[in-house]
């Protein structure tokens, strides 16, 4: 129901929107030119209000789709540049494949900057859940370079992040990819 509600919202904003303008449009033709400013001012102060029923139709749609007590959101930080220059990222909640994401240099540039990117969004029941990460990408002497990393954590009422790190390990001289549980 809320889905049907959701898809058929936009069309409504857009039927007000000729409605209210139309007779708007009539009234400039009998009245002349002066009133065309006030009726561009009506015009923009109705595409604002279209404006805000859209964001706030955006966040009721993230409400409904990801509630605070089910919603899961994994994040990717990168802290490299020496030893790896990224490729791809596989994504995998309880052994299902959520997301992969294959890399641009742009996208590689602004997350090596200390940008970060958000990976996945979705719902999961409370209880013990397990999250892998698979990192692809160039290593030390140009050879490719495969890691991954798991994390089994408990879902509790509430939202869940998780964070993704890449980062340099000059200890051995190899990247390392860590999954954590922020607080």
């Amino acid at each position: 129901m809320a889905t049907c509600l959701i898809i058929r919202f936009p069309m409504l904003l857009s039927a007000l929107l000729l409605g209210f303008t139309a007779p708007v449009f009539a009234q400039t033709n009998t009245e002349g030119e002066s009133n065309h400013t006030a009726v561009a001012e009506q015009v923009e102060a109705l595409k604002k209000k279209v404006i805000r029923l859209n964001r706030d139709l955006f966040i009721l749609e993230e409400d409904l789709l990801f509630p605070a007590n089910t919603q899961v959101a994994v994040f990717l930080s990168v802290d490299t540049g020496k030893f790896l220059k990224l490729d791809a990222v596989k994504l995998k909640v309880n052994d299902d494949i959520v997301a992969s994401h294959l890399y641009t240099e742009r996208q590689v540039t602004a997350l090596e900057r200390g940008g970060m990117q958000r990976l996945y969004v979705g719902n999961l029941k409370t209880g013990p859940h397990q999250i892998t990460a698979f990192v692809e990408g160039i290593g030390p002497d140009q050879r490719p370079y495969k890691q991954a990393a798991s994390l089994e954590f408990e879902k509790d009422t509430g939202t869940a992040a998780l964070e993704v790190r890449v980062q340099d390990r000059s200890s051995n001289y190899q990247p390392s990819v860590s999954i954590v549980e922020w607080e």
